[in-house]
Formats: C-alpha cells, sequence, structure tokens
C-alpha cells in the first residue's frame, strides 16, 4: 500500500488518504460508520486496483482513522464535502464510488453532487436513512433532545456512540422516502444473515432510485461485514464489471 497522505482543509484540519494513480474510473471507496481505510474491504480493493493499474482513492473521515478532528463533530455533509474536496483536487475524469454501510448513504450524496462524472455505485450493506429504521422511537427523541445514545458494539469493547449533532444532520438528508435523481449503474451487494442493516433496505434503495440499471446481489448467510474471502472475491467481480 502506499503511505498515508493529507490534504489539508480550509480550516487547516487535515484528513488522512491513500491514492493511486490508474486508468479510470478512479475507485473512491467510503467506509462505514466509526470505520477507516484500514478495513479489510478498502484495502482489498486498494491493493486490487494497484495490481491492475487502475486509479483509487482511499480516505478517513475526519474524526476517523488518521484524520484530524472529533468523532463527536462528524456529520454526513460534512464527510460528503471532504470526499468531494478530495475528488476535485486529486481526481480527474470519472468516479466509481464504492460505499459500505453508512458509507452506501454517503455515496448517494456525493453522487448527486458528481452528476454526469459518477461511472456507477456499489453499495456494500447499504445503510441509507440509518436514523429513521435503525433506532427506536425512544432513541429517536433522546437524539432530538440533543442527547447522545449508546450501543452495545459488535465489533469492538467500547459501546457505539449517536451524537445529537450527526442525527440532527442525517435527518435533513433522508433519501428513501422519496425519488433518488441518480441515473448511473448501480450495484448493491448484501448479506441476508446481516444482523445490522436488514437486506430489505437494498430493495427499497432499487425502488428509489431513477437508475434503470440496479442490480441487487444477495448472499444468503453474508453478515454485515461482507469481509470473507468470498465476500471479498464477489465484491471484486462485480467492481471489475466497470472495467469492462
Amino acid at each position: 500500500m502506499t503511505d498515508i497522505l493529507y490534504h489539508t482543509l480550509y480550516d487547516r484540519r487535515r484528513v488522512a488518504f491513500r491514492y493511486t494513480h490508474g486508468a479510470g474510473p478512479c475507485l473512491v471507496f467510503l467506509p462505514g460508520y466509526m470505520s477507516d481505510m484500514s478495513g479489510s474491504k478498502a484495502t482489498a480493493l486498494f491493493a486490487e486496483a494497484e495490481a491492475q493499474g487502475r486509479a483509487c482513492l482511499l480516505l478517513d473521515y475526519s474524526g476517523c482513522g488518521a484524520s484530524d478532528g472529533e468523532f463527536a463533530d462528524g456529520m454526513l455533509s460534512g464527510w460528503r464535502d471532504e470526499v468531494l474536496a478530495l475528488i476535485a483536487c486529486y481526481v480527474s475524469g470519472p468516479v466509481l464510488l464504492v460505499g459500505s454501510s453508512m458509507g452506501g448513504w454517503l455515496m448517494l450524496l456525493v453522487a448527486e453532487h458528481l452528476k454526469h462524472r459518477c461511472a456507477g455505485l456499489i453499495g456494500i450493506a447499504p445503510a441509507p436513512d440509518f436514523t429513521r429504521w435503525g433506532y427506536t422511537e425512544d432513541q429517536r427523541a433522546a437524539l432530538a433532545a440533543g442527547e447522545t445514545i449508546y450501543e452495545p458494539n459488535p465489533y469492538g469493547p467500547e459501546p457505539t456512540p449517536t451524537y445529537a449533532k450527526f442525527f440532527a444532520d442525517a435527518e435533513c438528508h433522508l433519501r428513501l422516502e422519496s425519488s433518488i435523481a441518480i441515473t448511473c449503474p448501480v450495484r448493491l451487494l448484501h448479506g441476508k444473515a446481516d444482523a445490522d442493516v436488514p437486506w430489505d433496505i437494498s430493495l427499497r434503495l432499487k425502488a428509489a432510485l431513477a437508475s434503470a440499471d440496479v442490480q441487487v446481489s444477495l448472499i444468503e448467510d453474508g453478515d454485515h461485514r461482507l469481509s470473507r474471502d468470498s465476500d471479498i472475491a464477489a465484491l471484486k467481480a462485480i467492481v471489475a464489471e466497470f472495467y469492462g
């Protein structure tokens, strides 16, 4: 893997990223909530891009991984703008957005800004609108009242926080309740044994997208992370479709 690079934002915060030059479209990987570019799917796709001579960009959102900032200050709109800033500075030509979990929500927001530059979208257990369907009414009420909520974290010892600031911003970016004006090809990969994001969310997303070319691939025994060798092989095969 290439060394970590840093992009300095207007407020002097540094966003960490990795970039490899190559043929387009440039694959841009968007991690999930509290995830970063060191995850197995991101690193596998980056290594594949290097091996195949394809352009690829990984990044850590502010407050995550090697980037500056506090996670408690993170919001979809801010992370969207960071992704767009990196694309504007380092990527020329078409872009292939790959979003994992929350990154699958974020990729919709990024794609709406990139418009014709999007060669395609690939969602891995995409979780758009999870502030609506992922919390109880009591949790939503607590967040709306400005409280922080904590949930058990199946992937680590510390509970997973959701901050009122993130919640308030996310409520401005709901996409499943109306048509999504994205027309590029879209591929959605989801495990039917996903305990975090129900697989029918991918079906709802397909129905909401304006694109006439949306395919949903369901992995019968796949969990939320989809990080087994077989899952990553399936993901690589989907990515390869965009390079013909």
